[in-house]
């Protein structure tokens, strides 16, 4: 049996950061996102013997291992390794051919990485029948991430892949709430129709943006601190601005999210994001930030909708590449996949003859 996953990259509008360690212990996080139409991809098929493959098309890598072997971390598909090792806990055998995608490359700002591991435990739970929840596969995939492999970051990305939709998401020392928004599609389609997705041309490495982020809430740096206090207030007035349908003043107040964004690191934005982001200003453009820890990746503006369309040309002639998109709601979703080989009366899609 083939069991296949897929899990949706988010945007965030404001409260990165607030759900980076040691914040959230002390003080709470609040991050306002929602997850698009791009996705990461997993394929699970277990084997009779105990080799493991892992293809990754985006990095256009073929691994091989034994279930026994220790799955070192070595700088190669370290997360895949890291997921592998959970999965075989308790387990004598595990023989699997894994491949895996994904519709945006790490450091693109989307959680792409994050997104992969959730979309793999999705396809092991599917193919091992786990008892885990929404939040259970959330937290699972952040304690691979932080703690297994020690990688620096938050944890809404693993909660909005696995939740999908519009979220308000709280983060605390011992728990975590999703909190779906309800908004009328009315809302939903012009929010759409006035977004733009503006890709830099270039991605960047978090970690080091997320290390002196990290040391300054340590030492209580003030304009950090500040700043991190109010991207969560300012999350809340987005949602609030969502809720009641207030477009415009949604717009404006991601201005200011990008504003408070700009003082937690001075490599959160650089010359090029500036002359795009100025251009997108000048052009119709009320407001919009870099996703992610910031550095490259992905500008996400909210533009008046008369002058969308001379904004994204201006952008695109200062080296800006557009991206369309639409919102995903379903979040991490998996599916069987039977063999054309076996007879059998399921109604689920048969595995094509080249697989």
């Amino acid at each position: 049996m083939i069991y296949r996953s897929r899990a949706p990259l988010r945007i965030s509008f404001a409260g990165g950061g607030t759900d980076v360690s040691p914040y959230f212990e002390t003080y709470g996080g609040v991050v306002l996102s929602t997850t698009i139409n791009k996705y990461a991809y997993a394929t699970v098929s277990e084997r009779r013997d105990e080799d493991i493959s892992v293809a990754s098309l985006d990095y256009d890598t073929v691994a091989k291992y034994r279930s026994n072997d220790k799955l070192l971390y070595n700088g190669e598909l370290d997360l895949v390794k890291a997921v592998l090792r959970r999965m075989r806990k308790g387990r004598r055998k595990l023989g699997v051919d894994l491949f895996l995608h994904s519709d945006a490359p790490p450091g693109s700002g989307l959680g792409s990485s994050s997104t992969m591991v959730v979309a793999l435990i999705g396809a092991f739970r599917a193919a091992r029948n786990l008892p885990l929840t929404n939040y259970d596969i959330a937290e699972l995939a952040y304690q691979i991430e932080r703690v297994d492999l020690g990688i620096k970051g938050g944890m809404q990305d693993q909660y909005a892949a696995t939740f999908g939709g519009f979220n308000l998401i709280e983060f605390n020392s011992n728990s975590v709430i999703v909190n779906p928004l309800r908004m009328s599609a009315d809302v939903l389609n012009e929010l759409e129709y006035s977004l733009l997705l503006c890709y830099t041309g270039r991605t960047r490495l978090s970690a080091h943006i997320l290390d002196r982020q990290i040391s300054s809430v340590t030492q209580q740096k003030g304009e950090v601190m500040d700043s991190l206090h109010r991207s969560k207030t300012i999350a809340i007035e987005l949602k609030n601005a969502l809720l009641q349908g207030r477009l415009c003043e949604f717009g404006s107040l991601l201005h200011e999210a990008w504003i408070e964004k700009k003082k937690l690191d001075t490599n959160i934005t650089s010359s090029q994001i500036d002359e795009l982001y100025a251009i997108a200003r000048k052009n119709g453009v009320l407001g919009g930030k870099i996703l992610g820890a910031g550095g490259g990746g992905y500008l996400l503006l909210f533009c008046d909708f008369k002058k969308k369309h001379v904004a994204a040309q201006k952008l695109e002639a200062a080296g800006g590449q557009i991206v369309q998109f639409g919102f995903d709601f379903q979040g991490l979703q998996t599916w069987e996949v039977r063999s054309q080989a076996r007879r059998t009366r399921s109604q689920g899609p048969k595995q094509c003859a080249s697989q």
